[in-house]
């Protein structure tokens, strides 16, 4: 793997552009909507109206409802002295109350900054602060961790909303906070006039990025539209416009596309806090679709619930693939409905599309990479059914998205030859929240460094060689190790920590912990388990610990990781993961 170029790295020496094959009918470059994300959603609904937006276990609501709920949080939130850029945490799992909170802290005005519902109180403060939250939208299951996290903090009002099928409540409403619907009984139904323009910022949401600090990403309203309508063009064969208010959608181009305008039903799986799911989303409310809901993953709802209502697109990772693949009912329920199985967050193994391709006979397989300082989506295998694929290949980029290959003196590589990934499109936002030197590094004359390890072969395909410096991936969630090194560090008897990771099949990639005790500890390895997992999410636990008498370092004192990867004595338990 290249060494990452250091921040001296200035303006890069031109190469030869890969051109590349290109799908037919779809233009290379495209007129954006002049709007904001919140015109947008607005005029989604309107034009949609009666069609089915959400659905939540038997809950539906249509467009037209969809816009009227959402506008009665706005106009709660207006009431509560929430003001144009002031920033909303969504501090919920997947329902149909996340939808409607989005829209609505959007209608408001407001930023939205999404948090996970699992995430520990001290990591949710630290989230709170970092974003200056004034008000916060929980679930009565997951309000507990929010008010222990608001103490001290900005935060002046906390919603919870109802229990749905996808998140059913289990506890009442806690002291202290307002239900939604007392709080929105007697607002407006109708949009509040805010001062929002296409430079706003949509979103605060966290990434570890390429450093493995946590840090807000500035995601503003014209980056999620230009995502929206470059999808458009990638994957309806319609191109995207808003006309005095109202959605323009031009003749197709196209009339083998994935996603049908207004006839295409979506199976969200993955957490909408997510970059990847919270765009899925965006983008079945502006082509009309229905989302679907799901809820608690397990594959045997997932599979009946594609057989029952007949789900034409869903997304997910290899993780989510591989509990599929092994779950008897991919064999005999009726899953050719599905016309896109849309695969992201990390890579997926050709056994696998292979085996996808046999329980989803009638879908396309889509491959697609993309990070939050880019919205979601930089490259895709283009969204059609007669269109060229490569196996192991992430696509290409979507309209008005270039991509060069650098080496670590910024010369741009030609086809096959591996560098750093460097991307520039409309959809690079607008940099990290209050970290003006990180962003420095990472946006450079309007190029935005990735730190992943790419090439680019002659057709224009890109294939993605290796993550950011060590960040893992578990089940599609990025996990740091110095995140898990600081921690670890804070326990009594570990003096030195270093966190690598395991490639495991099922999951990705496994924490793995290497400690060196402290003078005279009584070290207990499930001790150490526990002290970790009690103080961060699920996905983010150290799976195995080795105790060492040092660890390896280079001459300036590195650790050197790779040596400590290569010592990994054989696989893991079945079960490691699960624990």
């Amino acid at each position: 793997m290249s060494q990452r170029p250091s921040r001296s790295v200035g303006r890069a020496q031109r190469g030869r552009a890969v051109r590349g094959y290109w799908p037919d009918g779809v233009p290379r470059t495209l007129d954006y909507p002049a709007v904001s994300l919140t015109e947008l959603l607005v005029s989604t609904c309107r034009y949609h109206g009666g069609r089915v937006a959400i659905e939540d276990g038997e809950e539906r609501l249509s467009y037209t409802r969809l816009l009227e709920e959402a506008s009665a949080v706005a106009n709660a939130l207006r009431a509560d002295g929430v003001e144009e850029g002031d920033v909303v945490l969504l501090h919920l799992p997947n329902s149909a109350w996340w939808i409607v909170s989005y829209v609505g802290v959007l209608l408001a005005g407001a930023t939205v900054s999404p948090a996970s519902p699992l995430q520990p109180a001290a990591g949710l403060r630290s989230q709170l602060v970092e974003v200056g939250a004034v008000a916060a939208i929980s679930h009565p299951d997951h309000a507990a961790s929010l008010l222990t996290a608001r103490e001290g903090t900005g935060l002046r009002r906390v919603v919870v909303v109802p229990g749905s099928d996808a998140a059913p409540a289990t506890v009442p409403v806690p002291a202290g906070v307002l239900a939604m619907r007392d709080w929105t009984s007697d607002r407006s139904t109708e949009p509040p006039a805010v001062a929002v323009t296409p430079e706003s910022v949509a979103h605060l949401a966290f990434t570890g990025g390429t450093t493995g600090v946590s840090k807000a990403v500035r995601v503003l309203h014209r980056n999620i539209v230009a995502n929206i309508a470059q999808s458009f063009a990638w994957r309806t064969g319609r191109m995207l416009g808003v006309r005095d208010g109202a959605i323009a959608l031009t003749a197709a181009v196209r009339d083998d596309a994935a996603i049908v305008v207004g006839r295409t039903v979506g199976l969200t799986v993955a957490p909408l806090y997510h970059a990847q799911a919270l765009y899925n989303m965006a983008l079945m409310l502006s082509a009309g679709g229905t989302t679907i809901l799901l809820g608690r993953f397990t594959p045997d709802r997932m599979l009946e619930r594609i057989e029952q209502r007949r789900v034409t697109y869903t997304n997910g990772s290899p993780s989510m693939w591989h509990a599929l693949l092994a779950c008897p009912q991919a064999q005999t329920r009726d899953l050719s409905s599905l016309r896109v199985v849309s695969s992201g967050a990390a890579p997926i193994d050709g056994e696998t599309m292979r085996g996808l391709q046999k329980i989803f006979p009638s879908a396309m397989l889509n491959e697609g990479y993309g990070l939050t300082e880019a919205v979601a989506l930089v490259t895709s295998t283009p969204g059609y059914y007669d269109v060229r694929r490569k196996l192991g290949s992430v696509g290409q980029p979507v309209p008005d998205t270039e991509i060069e290959i650098r080496d670590d003196a910024g010369r741009v590589l030609g086809p096959g030859e591996r560098g750093e990934l460097w991307v520039r499109g409309p959809q690079v936002t607008g940099g990290y929240h209050g970290h003006d030197d990180l962003t420095a590094e990472q946006f450079v004359d309007g190029w935005l460094r990735t730190g992943d390890i790419a090439y680019v072969d002659e057709d224009g395909f890109l294939f993605i060689c290796d993550r950011a410096k060590d960040v893992l991936l578990y089940k599609g969630y990025n996990v740091y190790p110095r995140e898990l090194e600081e921690l670890l560090v804070q326990h009594p008897d570990i003096d030195v920590a270093a966190v690598v990771g395991r490639d495991d099949v099922a999951v990705g990639q496994v924490p793995v912990a290497f400690v060196v005790p402290r003078d005279g500890a009584h070290f207990d390895v499930d001790e150490v388990l526990r002290f970790v997992a009690t103080r961060v999410a699920p996905y983010q636990k150290i799976r195995e610990v080795h105790v060492v008498d040092k660890v390896p370092t280079s001459a300036a004192g590195k650790v050197l990781k790779k040596i400590l990867r290569a010592s990994l004595p054989g696989r893991p338990r079945a079960d490691d993961h699960l624990r």
